[in-house]
């Protein structure tokens, strides 16, 4: 499969091999300094936290054959109320253990995740994958990701619950979801895009009447699983200059892809994929939970949030599942 000339066009304005050295492995997280965390912590008013979360759950999870190589999580009992001293009756211990893909529910895609060309970002040989895993660009060199985040609403901004499922996000949707949030994007900003797809899991509420703070089983109630999975709105092309003008750290969607579905050009497979974590080392992440965050942002008027979006340290991974958390 050959690249388009508009896949080669914008590659060439959005590659950011060698701008933090021939041996960078972190790509645009280098954008996050330690004033960019203060801007963040800034943002913090309330206290109110939205975790982002998908269930890690075999029963209820999100896979359900589309992805080649993706399963639910299988989660069992390594020991059941197993003595810990002589004395039976005193402590007794329970623990799990778990086989899961590291992309099958909330994730990011580490710079190691795909490769064209027979290149990975910066210029490693896609040979540095092998069957022990990454070794370069693995996702354990992510230490931290905490950041500013910032919420656009592409759906609210076009005024719909959900994108129609095809729909590719373009730079001015992206320039209209700022203005409905009166913010601009600074150098090492995470940014959430929210298209509404979610609709489709029938996300119960988080939050049970009364106003609790304790949240309910994140659990799943499936709907049209197969559109969210399938068909699907999502990032344009276009959207990938648009990204490195504003130098954003990294980029998540409420989507199975993150780009739109089907893909814009039949030359090119995953283009969008393709630009931000090959071409630009712009680490992406899929399926964000974003509604409740969405509803709270329009009620109070505040697209932005301290972030923690850390991946879990897995030694030469591709990927990390997560439970990205925003606090406001």
């Amino acid at each position: 499969m050959g690249a388009s000339a508009q896949f080669s066009t914008i590659a060439g304005k959005v590659r950011n091999w060698g701008r933090w050295g021939d041996d960078d492995q972190l790509g645009t997280l280098n954008f996050i300094t330690d004033e960019v965390r203060r801007r963040g912590a800034g943002c913090v008013r309330t206290g109110r936290v939205f975790p982002m979360g998908l269930a890690l759950s075999e029963a209820e999870g999100i896979q359900k054959g589309v992805v080649p190589g993706r399963f639910n999580p299988v989660r069992t009992m390594s020991y059941v109320n197993v003595p810990l001293s002589d004395d039976t009756d005193w402590i007794c211990a329970n623990e799990d253990v778990v086989v899961m893909p590291l992309q099958c529910a909330t994730h990011w895609d580490g710079l190691a995740h795909v490769s064209y060309r027979g290149t990975l970002y910066n210029g490693y040989p896609a040979t540095a994958v092998n069957s022990a895993g990454a070794s370069r660009l693995g996702i354990h060199l992510v230490d931290s990701l905490v950041s500013r985040g910032v919420l656009l609403d592409v759906a609210r901004a076009k005024e719909t619950e959900v994108l129609e499922g095809g729909y590719a996000i373009t730079p001015a949707d992206l320039d209209a979801a700022c203005a409905l949030a009166g913010v601009s994007i600074e150098s090492g900003d995470v940014v959430l895009v929210r298209t509404g797809q979610m609709t489709h899991l029938r996300m119960p509420e988080r939050f049970p009447a009364g106003g609790s703070t304790v949240p309910l089983p994140n659990m799943l109630r499936f709907g049209d699983v197969m559109h969210y999975m399938g068909l699907s709105s999502g990032l344009s092309m276009a959207t990938a200059e648009w990204f490195h003008a504003h130098d954003v750290a990294a980029v998540a969607t409420d989507t199975m892809a993150l780009e739109v579905i089907p893909c814009e050009d039949a030359e090119v497979y995953l283009p969008v994929h393709l630009l931000h974590i090959v071409e630009m080392g712009m680490t992406q992440g899929q399926n964000w939970m974003l509604d409740e965050l969405a509803a709270d942002c329009a009620a109070d008027g505040q697209y932005t949030f301290l972030l923690d979006a850390t991946p879990l340290p897995f030694t030469n991974g591709c990927g990390s599942p997560l439970n990205p958390v925003a606090v406001k």
